[in-house]
């Protein structure tokens, strides 16, 4: 194992932790909140080390091989956690270190989930901090560094594919005009999208926070309400919109905007039906039981499916007050997530449309023996092996989902908390369901052991589980 090709990139990315902390620092200093010193000593502190980490391994450094690029992912994650994590600690929050990690973590995997209240009246910095992290963590933290540090760029594709899920890695030929093109399109999102907060009324302040929280379908708001706080249907269609478009494939968007043929239809297709039959379900259901005028109550139904689906984690209200029918679907619709090649997490639509496929494939096979049929997707033939993939990441999902849920009820949590709070961070979505981490509740009253655990799942999810268990076999450490 070559550790300097893993440090070195590492040193880098500390120092780029450190850039990004200048912006919440600028403005706490703009609204003379004293937490600017907290976030500029942070960012002296981790430009100091990332600086003093790659003096001492600089030169000459192979690239990183297929051993090395799990170790750094897995590293680059843990890093920026912690690294995220120390401003929140050492601010005017007060809250303990567990805390300030579980709340980096869930920024930067764009799960949402939080243990902080009171957020209408705290500072700008802290607010903003939390809204960047998901934005960094929507995009990758290794996308930014491929584009960013040449150091990375040896492999990059392989480190791309690792912690997006996106299927075809290198579509111009080689990665970098790849990226440069992703990273356009998600900053054209974020601002278009800031530019249409604005229109509806909100803040510049509130626009440029949810706008990124939007964008990289992670979901933290400026207030403990989200989006109830705002009025009228005009900025929940808006956030419906670009939730939307984060969580079908880049490369979808980025082909389509050039005019060219887009694949990946099927999985965008069935994405779009799965969110129109539970919209007119649950607006069905609640059509007669709510105090509220069809449209309005169609914009929520729409708004809630779709944050939920896309992992977002916006709430305009506490749905789980709509009986159990709603409850059922919305935890269902925890386990789905959006298409590969998003921001979003869950299990995917790619993979639910292979599986899909695949059974349709068995049920045929038990009616015609003879014929040699095989699973298609949009219209091709799958390879075997594809299909192996898919079914061996279903039986890591659903054993991770069970083996953390099992684990969280043994620190005393109800099965309800435990199991929605297990794949709430397993698939990067946020709120659970249940009184605790329901929409209306937070995590800050889980014992740290379970918070401890939530983070690391919620890294699991983030970088699609076997890269993060990969690491954990005796074979990585003792092979050649």
């Amino acid at each position: 194992m070559n550790y300097r090709a893993v440090a070195l990139p590492i040193g880098r990315l500390l120092i780029l932790i450190a850039v990004f902390m200048l912006i919440p620092a600028s403005a706490d200093l703009v609204a003379h909140n004293p937490d600017w010193i907290v976030f500029s000593v942070s960012a002296l502190v981790l430009g100091c080390v990332g600086a003093l980490t790659t003096a001492a391994f600089a030169g000459h450094a192979p690239g990183l091989r297929r051993r090395e690029t799990f170790l750094f992912v897995n590293a680059a994650w843990a890093t920026f956690c912690m690294a995220g994590a120390l401003p929140l600690y050492s601010s005017g929050l007060g809250i303990s270190f567990t805390d300030a990690f579980f709340e980096a973590a869930s920024g930067l995997t764009t799960t949402g989930s939080t243990i902080l209240s009171g957020l209408d009246h705290l500072p700008p910095g802290i607010l903003l901090w939390r809204s960047l992290l998901q934005w960094i963590g929507g995009i990758g933290i290794i996308v930014v560094g491929i584009w960013l540090l040449p150091g990375l760029r040896v492999g990059g594709s392989h480190l791309f594919a690792l912690e997006s899920s996106e299927n075809t890695t290198k579509p111009y030929g080689r990665i970098e005009p790849f990226l440069i093109r992703l990273l356009t399109l998600y900053g054209g999102l974020t601002l278009i999208c800031t530019l249409l907060y604005l229109i509806c009324g909100m803040s510049v302040f509130q626009a440029i926070n949810h706008a990124m929280t939007t964008v990289s379908t992670g979901g933290y708001s400026t207030s403990d309400s989200s989006f109830g706080q705002f009025e009228g249907t005009s900025v929940y269609w808006v956030a419906i919109i670009f939730m939307l478009c984060s969580s079908i494939p880049f490369l979808f968007l980025i082909r389509s905007l050039e005019a060219k043929h887009p694949d990946d239809r099927q999985q965008i297709l069935l994405f779009g039906a799965i969110i129109a039959i539970a919209s007119f379900t649950i607006f069905l259901s609640q059509r007669w039981l709510q105090h509220d005028t069809p449209f309005h109550l169609f914009t929520i139904s729409v708004f809630d499916v779709v944050s939920v689906i896309t992992t977002t984690g916006y709430a305009a209200g506490d749905y789980l007050e709509w009986g159990t029918l709603v409850i059922a679907i919305f935890f269902l619709l925890t386990f789905l997530g959006g298409c590969s090649g998003s921001t979003s997490g869950g299990f995917k639509m790619f993979r639910v449309a292979l599986l899909l496929s695949f059974i349709r494939v068995l049920l045929r096979r038990m009616m015609y023996p003879n014929r040699v049929l095989q699973p298609h997707y949009d219209g091709k033939p799958v390879n075997p092996s594809v299909i192996e993939g898919v079914l061996v990441f279903a039986v890591l999902y659903a054993g991770t989902f069970a083996a953390f849920g099992l684990a969280y009820t043994c620190f005393g949590l109800d099965l309800l908390t435990a199991f929605s709070g297990s794949i709430t961070a397993l698939a990067n979505v946020g709120p659970g369901v249940g009184s605790i981490i329901g929409p209306s509740g937070t995590f800050e009253s889980l014992p740290d052991g379970v918070k401890w655990l939530l983070a690391i799942q919620m890294i699991l999810g983030r970088l699609e589980i076997i890269a993060g268990l990969v690491i954990l076999t005796p074979d990585f450490w003792t092979g050649d």
